[in-house]
C-alpha cells in the first residue's frame, strides 16, 4: 500500500483529507509543521505528499526543497491559498509535481495526486530496476555514470538527452508519452541556467531532433508516433 504524507497545520482541513483520500488505498500519514514533515520523511518510506506552505516554524518550500536535495522523484503536490501566479512559479519551479489552490473540489485533488502518484510509477522514475547498464543493438547505457556509448564511442549527451534517451532505451518497442518525458525531467534537478517552466512540448522536440542527430550513424532511430510521442525503434 502506497503511502501519503499530508502535511497541513488546519486539523479540520488534515483530518477531512485523511478521510476522504485513505479509503482510496493510500495509507495516511500526517504532519502539522515543517519539522514534523522533515522527521516523517526521515523515518518512514512516504511515495508522495500533500504540502500546505503556510506552516508554523517555516514555509513549506522548506519542506519542498529539503526532499529535492534528499529524495530522488518523490512526488509533491502544494495544496494552499496562496493563488497568484508568482506563487504557482516559484512553487514549481522549486520542484513541485503539480501546485492546487484553496478552496478546491475534493474530486479534483483526488484525481490530480492519482495521476501524480500514476507518472511516479513509469519506469522513468525507477531506475534502479533497470540494473546497472542496458544495451539495445551497438547503444549501452551505464546508469550508475549516467553515461551512454554507440559503437564503444561515447556520446555526449546533456542531462535532458540522457534522461529522455535512457527512458527510450527503457521502453524500447513502446510508445513513450510527452507527459512521460515532461514528467521525467520535471521530477529532476534542472540543468544549469534552466528553470522547469522552460520544459514543455517545445523543448522536448527540440531535444528529440538533437537525439536523432547522435544517434545518426547507428541502426537505431526514434520513431514519432503522431499525437502520442515517440519511440525507440531496435534494429
Amino acid at each position: 500500500m502506497a503511502t501519503l504524507l499530508i502535511v497541513e497545520d488546519d486539523a479540520l482541513l488534515r483530518d477531512a483529507l485523511a478521510g476522504q483520500l485513505g479509503p482510496l488505498g493510500w495509507d495516511i500519514a500526517t504532519a502539522t509543521n515543517v519539522e514534523q514533515a522533515r522527521s516523517a520523511l526521515q523515518n518512514q518510506a512516504v511515495d508522495g505528499v500533500i504540502l500546505d506552505l503556510g506552516l508554523p516554524g517555516g514555509d513549506g518550500l522548506d519542506v519542498l526543497t529539503w526532499a529535492r536535495a534528499h529524495i530522488s522523484g518523490l512526488p509533491v503536490l502544494i495544496l494552499t491559498a496562496r493563488d497568484g501566479i508568482e506563487d504557482r512559479v516559484r512553487g514549481l519551479n522549486s520542484g513541485a509535481d503539480d501546485y492546487l489552490t484553496k478552496p478546491f473540489d475534493m474530486l479534483e485533488l483526488q484525481a490530480r495526486v492519482q495521476a501524480m502518484l500514476r507518472r511516479a510509477r513509469q519506469p522513468a522514475f525507477q531506475q534502479a530496476n533497470a540494473g546497472p547498464s542496458t544495451t539495445v543493438g551497438e547503444l549501452q547505457l551505464d546508469h550508475g555514470l549516467r553515461q551512454a556509448t554507440l559503437g564503444g564511442e561515447p556520446l555526449d549527451l546533456t542531462q535532458r538527452e540522457w534522461e529522455l534517451l535512457e527512458l527510450l532505451v527503457h521502453r524500447a518497442g513502446e510508445v513513450v508519452t510527452r507527459d512521460d518525458v515532461l514528467a521525467a525531467w520535471h521530477a529532476s534537478p534542472p540543468e544549469p541556467g534552466q528553470s522547469s517552466a522552460a520544459l514543455n512540448s517545445n523543448a522536448l522536440e527540440v531535444y528529440v531532433h538533437r537525439l536523432r542527430k547522435k544517434l545518426d550513424a547507428s541502426p537505431l532511430s526514434i520513431r514519432n508516433i503522431r499525437g502520442l510521442g515517440y519511440m525507440l525503434e531496435k534494429p
